[in-house]
């Protein structure tokens, strides 16, 4: 189904708790930076994808911290509707696909699993989104000068500290290798043919982030 309109009121967030803000809107980022570094962007959802970017590295925490604050939730909905529109068009990546495999498997709140894996992935992509994240990196603010190497990397190390101020985990130790080869057969399935990623995965690939996501927890 897809609506003509979408209301945006911030009143009907205020009570959100502070972990499914602190979820949810790191499933917005999620959304905004996978429909930014895969293949199949356009002008229009790069240019919301970054735009979404913004909103969640500036607004989040403090909607996390104080949920009352009205300009912080108002900007977290509409990160996360732009981030919906470009990824909707764009598409997701590996991200989404072990997020949603997991999730399945061991009923993982999904915005919890992509902020979790997000970091991970994004390392292991490497220089096929170094371009990409390091503009990100500019236009949050977070590196400005430097090698699109470092500035990726930073902007990487910025989703982890983002977690770590929420209190939210690097990883998840309850994942055991007897489901990883049902995990990695969804996740295969999901991600490669149907998203546009920056690096086709295989199964050794795909099982070398799973053990990264248990060792890091």
């Amino acid at each position: 189904l897809i609506p003509r309109y979408a209301v945006l009121d911030p009143q009907v967030t205020l009570s959100l708790p502070p972990q499914v803000t602190a979820t949810t809107g790191m499933d917005a980022l999620t959304h905004a930076v996978e429909a930014y570094i895969g293949r199949s962007t356009t002008k229009e959802t790069r240019a919301l994808a970054l735009d979404a970017t913004s909103r969640v590295f500036r607004y989040l925490e403090v909607a996390y911290r104080d949920g009352s604050n009205l300009e912080a939730r108002e900007n977290m909905l509409l990160a996360a509707y732009r981030a919906g529109i470009a990824f909707s068009k764009s598409y997701v990546g590996y991200i989404h696909a072990v997020a949603h495999s997991l999730g399945g498997q061991y009923n993982i709140p999904h915005g919890l699993a992509n902020a979790v894996i997000m970091p991970i992935v994004l390392e292991d992509y490497g220089t096929a989104v170094h371009p990409q994240l390091a503009h990100l990196a500019e236009i949050t603010g977070v590196k400005t000068t430097g090698s699109d190497a470092e500035k990726a990397n930073a902007f990487i190390a910025a989703i982890r500290q983002m977690n770590r101020e929420m209190g939210l985990p690097t990883g998840f130790d309850f994942i055991e290798q007897k489901d990883f080869p049902q995990i990695i057969k969804w996740a295969l399935a999901e991600g490669n043919g149907t998203y546009p990623v920056p690096v086709i995965y295989n199964e050794a690939r795909m099982r070398h982030v799973l053990n990264r996501i248990v060792l890091e927890a």
